[in-house]
């Protein structure tokens, strides 16, 4: 792996277990052996290999089920691939879902501190970013409030203001950019690209077509789990998009 690529994935491969009953929970799992039902693997990421470079902003987009939030969580090590390598550089921090990994009954001050924790910073260092962190967000005065208080808008804005001043090495987004008010849009991307020009990367799934024009290096197109197109011509690649999500 070379000192200019951040991420590279080598044949990488997630299975995961369906059946015909439509199993929900890993113990319904695990007792379809013993009650004789059939279980198959549906293939969401398949024999993928990719090299993400260091300080590049690379945008991913795809139809409908192509493997877009799944390939997030294979880089981030949520899941563990069955076959293939992974292999990244630095502190990972992953931006899926509306507030992901926030606790509902603290307050947006207490779950700053809570994620600051998980990522290893110190309290000191916490009690300094907090101010930052407040004003990037726009909350206000809903900072001392339960979080199960705040709009979708309000959560988004939080868990972008607090992933991004956790200057993370590589920081993963899940259309997250897509909630709130093109003013905040647009403070996102500016801080983006703030984070990228200090090495940072970033890899970021959106449909937003002014979104990745603005602000990626190189999109890939995915489909079925597997690299359909990798370029750096947003335009060439959302034709692609359009023209995959049309036959499925």
């Amino acid at each position: 792996m070379s000192e200019d690529v951040a991420i590279q994935l080598r044949n990488v491969v997630l299975d995961f277990p369906t059946s015909k009953s439509r199993i929900r929970y890993i113990k319904e799992w695990f007792g379809s052996f013993r009650k004789g039902s059939t279980v198959s693997n549906y293939r969401a990421i398949d024999n993928l290999s990719l090299d993400i470079k260091r300080g590049e902003v690379f945008g991913v987009i795809g139809p409908n089920g192509a493997g877009k939030s799944t390939l997030l969580r294979v880089i981030a090590g949520v899941y563990a691939p069955d076959q293939g390598e992974i292999n990244v550089k630095g502190r990972i921090s992953l931006l899926a879902g509306l507030g992901a990994g926030f606790q509902r009954d603290l307050t947006g001050r207490e779950n700053i501190h809570l994620s600051g924790s998980i990522y290893g910073i110190s309290a000191d260092e916490l009690h300094d970013m907090v101010p930052s962190i407040v004003v990037f967000s726009g909350i206000g005065d809903f900072i001392d409030q339960p979080l199960r208080t705040y709009s979708s808008g309000m959560r988004a804005r939080l868990a972008f203001a607090i992933a991004s001043h956790l200057s993370p090495d590589v920081l993963l987004i899940d259309e997250v950019l897509a909630v709130g008010d093109a003013s905040f849009r647009e403070k996102s991307k500016n801080r983006i690209m703030s984070m990228v020009s200090g090495d940072a990367t970033v890899v970021i799934v959106s449909h937003n077509a002014s979104t990745l024009r603005e602000i990626c290096d190189r999109v890939m197109v995915i489909n079925r789990g597997a690299v359909d197109t990798i370029t750096d011509d947003v335009g060439e690649a959302l034709v692609r998009y359009r023209t995959l999500s049309d036959k499925n």
